[in-house]
């Protein structure tokens, strides 16, 4: 089976952005939880807060920056996919952020509070 050079290039984008939290001091509270409705890429705690975070991946900006991608309309998919998984997961946290992680090569650059 090929391996699909999209998903590779996402998945090391995801590994990357995860060691970048890891490294600030987060823990990676949960990976590319899926449903229905779509992906949450990573879930990160520390303290009393949990992030979202939507990884892009880059290796041009030819189609745009990577941060662009994340419409208003994928804003509002990622929110209600975080209270989904907030409600199965039966986690609590005193603050919820969105953050967005542009990977592009060996640099990782965080959008904290993106959304």
């Amino acid at each position: 089976m090929a391996v699909d050079p999209r998903r590779s290039l996402g998945s090391s984008g995801e590994e990357a952005a995860a060691r970048w939290y890891i490294r600030s001091g987060w823990t990676v509270v949960d990976r590319n939880w899926r449903c229905r409705e779509g992906e949450l890429d990573l879930i990160l705690g520390r303290g009393d807060t949990l992030v979202f975070c939507e990884v892009k991946t880059r290796t041009t900006d030819r189609y745009g920056g990577a941060a662009a991608a994340v419409t208003p309309l994928k804003q509002g998919r990622i929110r209600r996919l975080a209270m989904r998984w907030l409600n199965e997961s039966g986690m609590r946290a005193a603050r919820l952020r969105f953050d967005v992680a542009v990977v592009r090569g060996d640099d990782v650059h965080v959008i904290e509070a993106a959304f």
